[in-house]
């Protein structure tokens, strides 16, 4: 199997990948699958609760626009992004399922509420927003993604975190699909008219609102685990290990520089980390090859 991304014209197209992880196979997940770290392990917890309905929402965002969009390229690309992100909500749905039983309640939330009820919910909020400020949305929230993928790939701290190692092939696996698209939903976003105006702003709200609301949500989850209960000091060091670590260090830097007039995503190079990351999970012998359907 080739690791070299399909192109149209010189243009790298999102490869859909129909992936089969085995969560909990043959050892079952330990209940802080991130080895000993009660916060890390409740922060991917959470993230992965949010991915399946933030990507169906990412689906739509495009969707609304797919008859305004008239570059047979993009039209491609697009067609890649909604493969890629629908099976990134597949294969975190599986995660989140193992997650929920072993006592994540904000996952168990997410993935059990009422399906019909949350969805009414969701697209009525939709639906009050305007449709060029949802694509606006969901291009801002993919720089977070590119973003984050970025550094879960370069960084070689994060990689040695220890913890279940179908978790990490998993993030590996998301993380270089998300840089493969990464510059998808802003294309469309600029192929539709939308401002740099607008596009500016919404990531203004999410640049203050993001991590706030994350570690509002971990708190929540962390205190509602039985478990961390008994262990305040050891919760206080790993949230400042967290904040001061590879991961969140640093990050508004790198997010705000969308803010920036005139921005594209693919202005930060990734490139390399790409090709790297596409061989030594897909290319002859990658450590993902046996995962694709």
């Amino acid at each position: 199997m080739s690791a070299d991304p399909i192109t149209t014209h010189g243009v790298a197209l999102p490869k859909v990948r129909r992936m089969r992880f085995q969560f909990g196979e043959p050892e079952p997940l330990h209940r802080h699958f991130v080895e000993g770290d009660i916060v890390f392990s409740h922060l991917v917890a959470v993230l992965s609760g949010s991915f399946p309905p933030g990507e169906e929402s990412f689906i739509r965002s495009v969707r609304r626009f797919s008859d305004q969009i008239t570059d047979p390229v993009l039209k491609k690309r697009v067609a890649g992004f909604i493969g890629q992100e629908s099976v990134h909500g597949q294969e975190h749905r599986k995660l989140n399922t193992q997650l929920a039983d072993m006592g994540y309640p904000l996952v168990r939330f997410l993935l059990f509420a009422p399906t019909s009820v949350r969805q009414k919910v969701v697209l009525r909020i939709e639906k009050l927003i305007p449709a060029k400020v949802h694509l606006a949305m969901t291009a801002a929230a993919e720089h977070y993604t590119a973003v984050l993928g970025a550094r879960v790939l370069s960084n070689d701290e994060i990689q040695a975190i220890p913890g279940d190692p179908e978790v990490w092939r998993l993030l590996n696996w998301h993380a270089m699909e998300e840089l493969e698209h990464k510059s998808v939903a802003f294309d469309v976003y600029r192929s539709v008219g939308g401002s740099e105006r607008t596009r500016i702003t919404v990531m203004w709200f999410m640049y203050f609102l993001t991590i706030p609301v994350v570690t509002a949500a971990v708190a929540l989850s962390i205190l509602l685990d039985p478990t961390a209960w008994p262990r305040p000091i050891t919760v206080l060091r790993q949230t400042y290990g967290v904040f001061r670590g590879p991961l969140v260090r640093g990050i508004l830097g790198e997010i705000h520089e969308y803010l920036r007039p005139g921005f594209h995503p693919d202005d930060v190079p990734t490139e390399e980390l790409l090709e790297r990351w596409q061989h030594d999970l897909f290319g002859v012998g990658g450590e993902l090859v046996g995962y694709v359907r």
